[in-house]
């Protein structure tokens, strides 16, 4: 079998694109990953990316990589699928029709194409690599082996039943669907996966915030000597990648210190902290129904989000005063034309005899005017979207919301990030790649339900 340190420095394999100096701590750190004796020159190197004191005894199932941005974490991912998919041999354990995937999970569909162009080129830039590829398409390269290279988008949904050689997850830091990290569950769906083959769990990231598995991850078992075969590992970029110019990493540390020390110096950020604990959603949301019909006698408050473009939705949140609480009826969300939505929007405010609603200022003019072609009158929020979070946090601390059991709204609100401006002051937002649409819309109906003043929300224009 050929060792990962030949497959990276062989001519006739892969040492023309590894084999130089720029990948020299790549082979140090994959060659102990693996269980390879080190030189002296390598096994410093393994060292100052682990935090280790000692040399590696065998092989570590799991590696869990905090690597700078630019670090060449996709050229790597892409040869770890590639040499665990074509250089293994897993049919001794397989039954009958049943195939050893390697699987690459991106952060989304963008990320994995990059991933698959990366992989399949490496494939098929060698001859005797070639030669294996029975099928190919966008999503997978099959293998005469009985192996499948496949690449997904992060949800633990996509990676149940499958027998698995190795998980390769990129940029585990940045996943997130309906605006929260599904990291954990995803892991938690992958562990049983790769029991089967023995398979390789990787995890490769630039790092972000101080939660989330690789952080937990990070803290665990970073420079642990102990019998963990959980291997972690953090270097800044121009360690992995000593081509990227050092002017790229000091414009940026000019621009915004906190971000480019998490982007290149592999530092987890200590500005950037979660905004609310899910069991807190957990226990303001009622059971069921999803949505309560309206009720004689009972004003009712609306706020909207209209859409951003791209995968934003516009969204409407409806709710009511219920003594000093806030309940939210209804969160509904639209994607397609503004105009058509909002005369959707308009027959659903009808049923609940709302004749205003509210929204924030940065949809500009036309949400306004839209509305009141069909005679509802826009108000712009006084407050912003922190300001919003912050007033509806107050409430759900107190006990004074009761959500709709949606589990959109719940993952928004879970993946809301607080963080600490230059100035000091708070802001609240989803993060990097998430959305929180209806979760805005809710904390806007909260807020105008938190009032001491009351809205005359049933007034003519």
């Amino acid at each position: 079998m050929i060792d990962i340190r030949q497959a990276m420095t062989d001519p006739a394999l892969f040492g023309p694109i590894f084999g130089g100096d720029t990948f020299t701590s790549w082979r140090a750190l994959l060659s102990g990953f693996t269980g390879l004796e080190l030189d002296a020159t390598e096994l410093d190197t393994f060292k100052a990316l682990t935090g280790r004191q000692s040399a590696p005894q065998g092989a570590f199932a799991e590696l869990w990589l905090a690597i700078g941005r630019r670090g060449g974490k996709s050229h790597a991912a892409a040869f770890l699928a590639v040499y665990l998919g074509c250089f293994f041999d897993y049919s001794d354990r397989l039954a009958p029709g049943e195939v050893a995937t390697v699987m690459v999970i991106a952060a989304d569909r963008k990320q994995a194409r990059a991933a698959m162009r990366y992989a399949s080129g490496l494939v098929n830039s060698n001859p005797m690599l070639r030669r294996m590829v029975q099928r190919e398409n966008s999503e997978q390269i099959e293998l005469t082996n009985r192996c499948v290279i496949e690449i997904t988008t992060a949800s633990h949904r996509s990676v149940r039943g499958y027998t698995l050689a190795a998980c390769i997850c990129d940029e585990i830091a940045f996943w997130t669907v309906d605006g929260a990290s599904p990291d954990k569950e995803i892991i938690a769906a992958i562990r049983p996966a790769l029991a089967t083959l023995g398979g390789k769990l990787i995890a490769l990231s630039s790092p972000y915030a101080k939660r989330g598995v690789l952080w937990n991850t990070f803290k665990r078992a970073y420079a642990d000597d102990g019998e963990s075969r959980v291997l972690v590992a953090r270097a800044p970029s121009r360690m992995m990648n000593p081509t990227l110019p050092q002017r790229v990493i000091d414009d940026a540390m000019r621009d915004d210190p906190e971000a480019a020390r998490a982007e290149y110096l592999a530092e987890f950020r200590s500005d950037i902290s979660s905004f609310v604990d899910p069991e807190l959603i957990a226990d303001c949301t009622r059971p069921k129904p999803r949505e309560l019909p309206r009720v004689a006698g009972v004003q009712y408050l609306a706020f909207v989000d209209p859409a951003g473009g791209g995968a934003d939705e516009f969204t409407l949140a409806i709710g009511h005063r219920e003594g000093d609480a806030a309940v939210i009826d209804l969160v509904q969300g639209r994607k397609g034309s503004p105009a058509g939505i909002v005369a959707e929007y308009v027959d659903v405010l009808s049923r609940y005899g709302i004749k205003r609603v509210m929204g924030d200022r940065y949809a500009g003019r036309w949400p306004g005017d839209e509305f009141r072609k069909h005679g509802i009158a826009y108000d712009v929020s006084e407050l912003d979207r922190s300001a919003l979070y912050l007033e509806t946090l107050a409430a759900l601390n107190s006990g004074r919301v009761e959500l709709p059991p949606c589990e959109i709204v719940a993952r928004q609100f879970a993946g809301l990030e607080r963080r600490t401006s230059r100035s000091g002051k708070d802001q609240i937002d989803h993060a990097p790649g998430g959305h929180d649409d209806r979760a805005n819309a809710v904390a806007g109906v909260v807020a105008m339900a938190s009032k001491k003043s009351g809205y005359d929300l049933t007034g003519a224009l």
